[in-house]
């Protein structure tokens, strides 16, 4: 199985990855109503950052889901993307059923599985994922193939730009670990605090990716809240000095927004809470892929420091042993019932 630390030095390489085993799918945004994203944890969280990407580029409405079912709007005139790395996914597989009985048009990723025999059975794209890692350790791959795929549907070819982002990560690599280590300097005498990760619409799925490489990586609890919404409700609990490790992930976006930032810091800093504040000058495709890195190297640095075991994730295993016995069980009262 391939290190944490092993992937990330070799990150460039998903994306190289991807674009050499990219294949055009067909769809077209003319030939369909909307695009829905399906997939969960590692395999789902590129879905997110290429939703929020499309922001204010994709023409057509884009939703991600992380659950069973898909909505009741899918139909066949849905682009249903469906990315699991194992292809053994439970909810994704689910999806795939409930995105064929209606009629949708269907593009997989996955490492093989279930998911691949399915696509291969009904003849769909599916794209190939390189085996031999933990899930949470191929966004580049998943990320990659998401805007490649959407850019065809779109009409924007990101292929260039996937270049070029891949020479840059290579070039810059040395100056992306150091910042980690800056970070988790910064956070290594609180580092068993939980993590908060307050963000705005552009930064929040990599605030959420961050979160998720806590949780799995470090086995530390890490929340997020979208600023400016948690500015109505969550604001006002930060009262006193708190036992939380505070990280602000903000753009130059919305100035108003970047305002808000500047008072929730001032805020917290004056009861000495450990604040970090991480302003984004230039949000571009290249910068999804960099601060994610960063953040990613952050969360092994935490893990290893606290010895957290980064390539099991037990409980989450036995919750799939747990719902695989569960199953068992509802299939066999199904049967006799």
């Amino acid at each position: 199985m391939i290190t944490h630390e092993t992937s990330l030095k070799e990150f460039s390489d998903q994306i190289a990855y991807s674009l050499s085993n990219y294949k055009p799918h067909g769809c077209k945004a003319e030939s369909i109503s909307n695009v829905v994203l399906g997939g969960l944890g590692g395999s789902g969280i590129g879905a997110v950052m290429a939703k929020s990407w499309l922001f204010d580029k994709a023409t057509l409405p884009i939703e991600t889901i992380n659950d069973y079912a898909l909505p009741q709007y899918v139909n066949e005139k849905t682009l249903v993307v469906l990315n699991s790395y194992s292809g053994n996914t439970e909810e994704t597989i689910a999806m795939f059923h409930d995105a064929k009985s209606k009629g949708a048009q269907i593009v997989c990723i996955a490492s093989g599985g279930v998911i691949k025999e399915l696509s291969d059975t009904n003849g769909l794209t599916c794209y190939p994922l390189k085996t031999g890692f933990q899930p949470r350790q191929t966004l580049g791959m998943g990320l990659s193939y998401l805007l490649l795929i959407l850019g065809e549907c779109f009409g924007i070819d990101y292929a260039e730009q996937l270049q070029d982002i891949q020479s840059k990560l290579i070039e810059n690599q040395e100056k992306q670990i150091l910042s980690a280590n800056r970070i988790f300097d910064y956070f290594k005498s609180s580092l068993k605090n939980k993590f908060v990760i307050l963000a705005d619409r552009a930064m929040y799925p990599l605030a959420v990716r961050f979160a998720q490489q806590i949780n799995e990586n470090a086995k530390l609890e890490a929340f997020v809240h979208p600023v400016p919404e948690c500015n109505h409700n969550v604001l006002e609990s930060y009262t006193d000095r708190l036992p939380t490790n505070f990280l602000m992930l903000y753009t130059e976006e919305n100035v108003r927004v970047g305002s808000r930032f500047d008072f929730i810091s001032g805020h917290l800093e004056m009861d000495n809470n450990r604040v970090l504040p991480l302003a984004i000058p230039d949000y571009d495709l290249y910068t999804i892929f960099d601060v994610n890195y960063r953040l990613d190297w952050f969360s092994v640095l935490a893990a290893n420091a606290l010895d957290a075991d980064l390539m099991n994730v037990p409980i989450l295993t036995s919750l799939k042993e747990f719902m695989s016995e569960v199953q068992e069980v509802q299939e066999d009262e199904s049967e006799e019932g």
